[in-house]
């Protein structure tokens, strides 16, 4: 797979750079004239996109209220620069031409319309793909269906698309793409399928119908309709019955079970093959000595730490928040925090119940979870993606598959936005919410779930349903690159205000004599930072900010729930206008 995919970026990046520079036709490589002949032509071509899809990472929530790491976000303190240029801006086009380049061509192939359009969708896919990426980021934006040449000035200098039109056109090119895939089973593995774009237009139509939602914006497509058109598609995928929600296996890591502690959560994220997992609506291929990341080596360190409000947001294991639940025994040590907690929390953040390590086939735990500056930085190191296995530890060395789309978060999708609609009965709680539950023994959802009192403040209230229904997202899809989006989609960045998002572990004299052994202090001079908080001490990042610092609260038109566009693009095209709050 990786041979092929690297042939399809040369055949790509070739031809587009053969073009417009000479009239001659060489006999040793691809020219535009000459490869637009067969349909495997359109798959090598279409292959060369595929590196546009989710890849592996540790830091996908740095920029979140889930996460603090060593250096403080500029985004979430409100000190972005404005960038010069499009690359520091990720205003980029090179993407969007290269699909537009195979649309202007791809019908000088003869062929089966099905075979043809098999890739016509694949690449229409990759430009939605880019295209809602720049529409969260930026708003409007120019509309492209070709590939433009030096001479095309017109276009070159156009203004902006409204947001709404490159919606509408986002929507076409998926809906496009879920006509003419695969459907599940029938792909080569590792292609796109009709469910793995089912999935991403769901995805399209969350956000952006709860975008509007609760920034009350009009506009076509509506809300409603947004949100309507994902139930439809993620009830499309649950019917399909292909996909589970699976108890992950053991790695054979000799992870599972561990002193009573079975990890049937975090196994699903350190598989070698997750071609045949249920739960996997579209992998990212890795194979040992071929293709590798380094999650497993980053995983748990790399200058990031969860926050103690995203600890704090574990129910217990009677499903109810630890503000009221008789079985929190209180963050006096490290262990009464984690003790009666949903448990996926001790899957997800290093603790005694979880193998860290394996040494001679012996499976070892951390003493004291990382909380040096380099290192976890809070005390809360997530070890989603960590795999004990020191060979998967090494620099790009490892090898476990990454999900691009899973059926989570189908299931997180359809409960949503039927709980928006208004409509979220007991039976849709119970094909979703409640399998995701199951996998780890936890207390179904009811629709009449307790409110939690020290509930998060997104500026707003909500219904206890969609509030736990939010709390259930958090806790599952955790350092898979969701959380920002979330909060900006649910206008919800007040939750940015609570100090707990900026805070590590309570620091007490049982978590001190733990730390000892490692020659680890809190506070003084040369002592982790600490500040003090409601009458306890907290590890603590950013000494140099104060709690209530001006850039964690956004304002209803606060310049950055869009990115500015950059200044050298604005003096290229007078016809771009700098995104409002920016100039």
């Amino acid at each position: 797979m990786k041979l092929k995919y690297i042939f399809g970026m040369v055949a790509a990046v070739g031809l587009m750079n053969s073009c417009d520079v000479t009239d001659k036709k060489p006999i040793d490589s691809f020219t535009d004239e000459s490869y637009w002949t067969k349909v495997s032509d359109l798959k090598y071509y279409a292959n060369g996109l595929y590196d546009n899809l989710d890849k592996p990472g540790v830091d996908k929530d740095n920029t979140s209220d889930n996460c603090v790491t060593t250096n403080y976000s500029s985004t979430l303190f409100n000190e972005i620069v404005i960038p010069t240029t499009a690359d520091n801006a990720d205003w980029k086009w090179n993407n969007i031409r290269a699909c537009n380049f195979f649309l202007q061509r791809y019908k000088r192939v003869e062929g089966l319309e099905n075979e043809i359009n098999l890739y016509v969708a694949e690449v229409r896919f990759f430009r939605a793909l880019d295209y809602f990426g720049k529409i969260k980021k930026f708003g409007d934006v120019p509309w492209y269906e070709k590939d433009l040449q030096t001479s095309d000035t017109e276009e070159l200098y156009k203004g902006r698309d409204s947001r709404d039109f490159v919606l509408g056109k986002v929507i076409e090119d998926l809906e496009f793409a879920i006509q003419w895939l695969p459907d599940y089973g029938q792909q080569e593995s590792g292609r796109l399928t009709k469910d793995a774009a089912r999935t991403q237009l769901a995805r399209v139509c969350l956000y952006f119908g709860t975008y509007k939602k609760y920034h009350n914006e009009s506009g076509t497509p509506s809300s409603e309709e947004l949100l309507r058109k994902a139930v439809s598609l993620t009830n499309d995928i649950i019917a399909t019955g292909n996909y589970e929600i699976v108890k992950g296996s053991d790695t054979g890591c000799g992870q599972d079970p561990f002193e009573n502690y079975p990890l049937y959560y975090s196994n699903q994220f350190v598989q070698e093959d997750l071609t045949k997992n249920k739960e996997c609506i579209l992998a990212r291929i890795y194979e040992t000595g071929v293709l590798m990341h380094e999650t497993g080596r980053q995983a748990g360190s790399n200058g990031t730490g969860l926050s103690k409000d995203f600890v704090e947001s574990f129910l217990c294991i009677d499903g109810k928040p630890i503000s009221i639940s008789d079985q929190y025994k209180g963050d006096e040590t490290l262990d009464n925090e984690f003790e009666n907690r949903d448990p996926r929390m001790y899957q997800i953040v290093d603790n005694q119940h979880k193998p860290y390590t394996i040494i001679n086939g012996e499976r070892q735990t951390n003493p004291y979870p990382d909380c040096g500056a380099t290192g976890a930085v809070t005390g809360y190191p997530c070890v989603k993606y960590r795999s004990p296995l020191q060979a998967q530890w090494e620099a790009n060395q490892t090898s476990y598959d990454w999900f691009v789309y899973r059926y989570a978060e189908v299931l997180l999708i359809n409960a949503e936005a039927n709980a928006e609609l208004g409509q979220c009965t007991q039976a849709v709680l119970d094909q979703t919410i409640n399998l995701l539950r199951d996998r780890v023994d936890m207390p179904h959802l009811t629709t009449t779930p307790v409110a939690d009192p020290a509930s998060i403040n997104y500026g707003y209230s909500v219904s206890p349903l969609i509030y736990e229904i939010r709390r259930e997202r958090r806790i599952e899809l955790i350092a898979e690159g969701f959380r920002l989006d979330d909060l900006k989609r649910w206008n919800g960045m007040t939750a940015l205000e609570n100090p707990k998002t900026m805070f590590g572990v309570r620091v007490t004299d049982a978590v001190r004599e733990q730390y000892k052994p490692g020659n680890i202090t809190f506070g003084g001079e040369d002592g982790r930072p600490v500040i003090e908080y409601q009458g306890k001490t907290y590890l603590y990042q950013y000494p140099s900010k104060s709690l209530n610092d001006a850039g964690r609260k956004w304002s209803a038109d606060d310049k950055r729930w869009l990115s500015p566009l950059p200044t050298d693009e604005l003096t290229l095209n007078p016809n771009l206008e700098q995104n409002p709050g920016w100039k």
